[in-house]
């Protein structure tokens, strides 16, 4: 009952296969595995799922199974050869490739040079205008600036050579410069191969092309990208090549052949480039040259190699395994190409018996005796399936290397499961396993594995087991979480120890012979910079009343309150606390806690009532889980007291599902602003923990913890003046988890609106099309924040800084074209209103770690750090910060990058802005890792997405097209201008 992988062009014939093993990191046969799986042919008999979990072998390794009977004949469906390792790419029909002409440009990979744009301005330098407020006439401020000729223009170029201040460090960083010959000629082919392989698949035929066809390829050895391209160092015998390469692909069945056609796309070189920036298409080709040598030797997925050589994998629960590996990516800097490579640790599904692999992964599957007499519930079969969705599994029931992809869960369970056979007489699916396997299905009340999308193709589940290699691409729990960054979170001398045997090691970037063929030299050695530490600014904390001025020269760069008191403090008059679950023990600590937490806020200088104005509530658990009956119970403690209440405090026994429901009824229907706790905090009460909690109560209340003693405009006067306020905006998206294909993804944009301090922020969230990372909504986001600013502050900002997060250097021309000129469109609603515009974009997942020059010290670079020389774009305006203290593992400085910069700043300028508002995060007494708009972005977005009615949300196998999203609902009038989401 099996069926091919689904991955061939809509036009492909199929054809009536017998069962087919096949061979997956050589050429060579597999016709010789058969005896040496004898002994464990009988253990299988015995036992189906002993020892079948595997380690990750590379080369010449399989998975095998054999069969539990001689092979019956033919089967009655279409099979053919699925992947061995998975490329984290789908199985869709690849009917969307298309012959290229030549000159045809591929989509390249994030090694981004000078990007282009069209220009949506009115004029490339933007006079400072005076801004009128906005009118409530709806028909006043509407016009639009465009301008009818656009002009094309190029991302922000560094303004100078680098920044100047600061005390100068020598540092290592991560990359590793790549030497080419530019004369080397690179020829670009397009090759087709029919039908269409896997990925493994079409590396064995790239491999036997070289063998068997040397003369036709001039004798070079072309790097492959795995998918439709070939680079060669030499042109080949024709431009246009068709020829036939049999493969082995079962001891029991004929080769099978493909048909390959390559044609010559390109041919170029770095010789006319002088000192103008190297074409995209020749750096992609050369890092695809500097990947081959990995892919042939490591497990790939996504930009990174995972090798046993590493330290092996280890076991982290609910059916996943870490694996260590390394990421690699080449890029344009100042110093020329260079090599970025980084220790990464991912985790991957454990390659065990389905079954098994599900009693890891949920409790209820544990006791397979009830599940052989009863069904699993409708709720159990959509956990069942999105854990199996999508998911390679090879069966153990016969001799066979088939690989299959889980499309999804048959209705019917297997007791119940018929399909028709050759004749077309309809076939009981345990009878046919019983007459032509001789095995007899033990669990008939489980539902089979659906393996095609068109026609009935089923596999009992406990003959099935998971392929070795899959990324685990759902939600990691909280367990998984700490295990993977434990075994990643390395000592800056440990993970530079580990990058270095990686460059120096034979699966390494510089380990194949694709660099002598290219005229590639990668060095060994890390590149050595100067970089510079930025002094920290002087602080303003309250003092009984009075302004306290504090700089922050710990090496940390942290400070205390305990001889101060927070800037701005708040009143709480009137909360309530609520408890949900927790032991007798543990409710009988509320009161405590309570004394606690109020003598706490009163050292901080935060007045919290020491009378709440009901007694301590306390519910059980399950309340949690039912929205309405917590719906009716928040509104009852909100109606007690007179409908003005300022805070609620949640303590529930342990982290639950229902803490989404809470936030979004207390500040969305109700107009409740709430802070969560755990009761296994409230065990310690230590000191930490309470300040923590009154510095998130008092800003989400209205107050802040801390501001510059020297505000911006005295830091930066030659762009900033106390009387032009300025807003500093933060963006964001977040995404559902990668399993999920129905959740719309939630935007959010925040605005400061208390110039000079700038320190309190006002946000707005809206839910979009699923996966979009371009904000749909922004307009008007952008419109009702500068709204609430001119409402602060009587007049709109006459500047405004844009920070976007979570944009990849292949989205800047997108974001670029269509974010900023929402933004323009947002100010245009206003008369007379054109301000100049800053656009930044913030990366945080980048790869490029900094080390001190010391080899002896294990210690992270100071908070500070900032670097814009030798490993920074060539032109653009970029520049890594690292303003925090890495407390844990090696510290990951921030990227910034100015794609837009009407405000035209300097290098200092910018540098000292972004380091010195990292100091006003409200929820901490220290420097945070990002710029406090982007993280304030970040909490926001999350936030929205704990707002998506997930009943309204049904889980669906598979949708050909994003769904329409449904809009969040509104926020409470009381609560939008707080910051209710710290």
């Amino acid at each position: 009952m099996e069926e091919e992988e689904e991955g061939k062009s809509n036009n492909t014939n199929r054809r009536k296969c017998s069962p087919r093993t096949s061979s997956f990191r050589n050429t060579e046969t597999a016709f010789t595995y058969h005896h040496h799986h004898h002994h464990y042919h009988q253990q299988l008999i015995q036992n189906p799922y002993a020892q079948l979990s595997y380690g990750f072998g590379y080369r010449n390794q399989y998975q095998t199974f054999p069969a539990l009977l001689p092979l019956p004949p033919t089967i009655p469906l279409h099979l053919t050869v699925a992947p061995y390792f998975p490329q984290n790419q789908g199985f869709r029909p690849r009917t969307h490739f298309k012959k290229p002409s030549r000159n045809h440009n591929y989509p390249l990979p994030p090694t981004s040079s000078v990007s282009q744009f069209q220009d949506f301005s009115a004029a490339p330098e933007v006079e400072k205008k005076v801004a009128s407020p906005p009118s409530n006439n709806k028909e006043n401020g509407t016009k639009i600036v465009t301008d009818s000729n656009p002009k094309p223009f190029q991302v922000a170029k560094r303004p100078d050579s680098g920044g100047i201040e600061g005390k100068p460090i020598t540092l290592y960083a991560n990359h590793f410069l790549v030497e080419f010959d530019p004369s080397q000629k690179i020829f670009h082919y397009d090759i087709e191969i029919h039908p269409n392989p896997s990925k493994e698949f079409a590396r064995m035929i790239k491999r036997k092309l070289v063998d068997e066809n040397s003369p036709l390829l001039s004798g070079s050895i072309p790097a492959y990208d795995g998918r439709r391209t070939i680079y060669s160092p030499v042109e080949f015998q024709e431009n246009t090549i068709e020829l036939y390469i049999s493969l082995p692909v079962s001891s029991v069945s004929p080769s099978k052949v493909f048909r390959v056609n390559i044609k010559l796309v390109s041919k170029f070189d770095g010789v006319d480039y002088g000192c103008t920036p190297l074409p995209q298409e020749y750096i992609h080709a050369l890092d695809v040259v500097l990947r081959e040598g990995p892919t042939e030797k490591c497990l790939p997925s996504g930009r990174s190699f995972y090798s046993s050589s590493m330290g092996g994998s280890k076991e982290i629960g609910g059916g996943a395994i870490a694996l260590r590996g390394f990421f690699q990516s080449l890029r344009p800097t100042q110093q020329g190409l260079a090599l970025n490579v980084d220790f990464s640790v991912t985790a991957f599904h454990e390659s065990i018996g389905v079954i098994p692999y599900l009693q890891k992964r949920h409790d209820f599957m544990r006791d397979l005796s009830r599940k052989r007499a009863s069904t699993l519930t409708s709720e159990e079969r959509i956990e069942v399936e999105k854990a199996l969705k999508n998911m390679r599994i090879f069966v153990c029931h016969r001799e066979t290397l088939q690989r299959y992809r889980v499309y999804g869960l048959t209705k019917e369970v297997t007791e119940d499961l018929w399909f028709p056979d050759r004749d077309g007489k309809s076939m009981r699916l345990v009878t046919y396993f019983k007459d032509h396997y001789g095995y007899d299905i033990q669990y008939r009340n489980l539902p089979c594995l659906q393996i095609s999308r068109r026609k009935p193709c089923y596999l009992p589940m406990e003959l099935c087991v998971i392929c070795e290699g899959q990324k685990f691409l759902g939600k990691l729990s909280d367990d998984q979480t700490a295990k993977i960054l434990k075994m990643g979170c390395q000592k800056p001398k440990e993970r530079r120890a580990i990058i270095d045997r990686v460059m120096k090691g034979s699966f390494g970037p510089a380990s194949g012979d694709q660099g002598k063929e290219f005229k590639l030299r990668v060095s060994r050695e890390m590149t050595k910079l100067t970089g510079r530490i930025l002094q920290p600014p002087k602080l303003k904390l309250g003092n009984g009343g009075t302004v306290r001025n504090l700089t922050p020269f710990r090496n940390d760069r942290q400070w205390n309150l305990l001889d101060s008191h927070v800037f701005e403090s708040s009143r709480v008059e009137r909360w309530a606390i609520i408890s949900f679950g927790g032991t007798p023990g543990q409710k009988s600590t509320i009161g405590k806690f309570i004394n606690h937490l109020c003598q706490r806020c009163e050292q901080m200088g935060i007045f919290l009532n020491k009378n709440t104005i009901v007694d301590p509530i306390y519910e059980p658990m399950h309340v949690l889980g039912n929205p309405k009956l917590l719906e009716s119970k928040l509104k009852k403690i909100y109606k007690s007291s007179f409908e003005n209440l300022q805070l609620l405090i949640c303590v529930m026994e342990r982290k639950h599902k229902g803490y989404a429901d809470l936030k979004r009824i207390a500040e969305t229907s109700i107009g409740i602003v709430s802070q969560c706790c755990l009761y296994s905090n409230l065990e310690m009460m230590s000191s930490q923990f309470l300040a923590n909690l009154a510095l998130k109560i008092n800003a989400k209340i209205g107050g802040c913890t801390v501001a510059l003693y020297n505000t911006l405009p005295s830091q930066i006067p030659r762009l900033f003046r106390q009387e032009d306020p300025v807003i500093f905006m933060g963006a964001d998206v977040t995404h559902p988890h990668p399993l999920d294909d129905s959740t719309p993804s939630v935007a959010a944009v925040v605005g400061s609106v208390n110039w000079p301090a700038s320190n309190k922020y006002v946000s707005r969230m809206r839910s979009q099309t699923h996966r979009q990372e371009i904000i749909e909504d922004l307009c008007s986001m952008v419109v009702e924040i500068l709204k609430d600013f001119s409402n602060e502050l009587s007049q709109l900002p006459t500047r405004i800084i844009f920070f976007r997060d979570g944009v990849s250097e292949t989205q800047f021309h997108k974001v670029m074209c269509e974010e900023l000129k929402a933004i323009r469109e947002a100010c245009s609603r206003f008369s007379n209103y054109t301000p100049p515009i800053t656009f930044a974009v913030v990366q945080k997942r980048h790869h490029t770690r900094l080390f001190l020059g010391d080899d002896e010290t294990n210690e992270n670079v100071s908070p500070g750090t900032v670097v814009d020389t030798v490993i920074t774009h060539p032109r653009e305006f970029d520049f890594y910060l690292c303003s925090h203290w890495g407390v844990k593992g090696t510290s990951r400085p921030i990227h910034y990058h100015i794609l837009w910069d009407e405000n035209k700043f300097t290098s200092d300028e910018v540098q000292k802005l972004v380091y010195n508002l990292c100091y006003t995060f409200m929820r901490c007494t220290k420097p945070i890792s990002l710029v406090p708009p982007v993280y304030y972005a970040h909490l926001a977005a999350y936030r929205g997405s704990l707002y998506l009615d997930r009943s309204d949300l049904s889980y669906t196998v598979s949708r050909d097209s994003p769904i329409k999203a449904m809009p969040l609902p509104k926020l409470s009038e009381n609560i939008s201008k707080l910051m209710f989401y710290c």
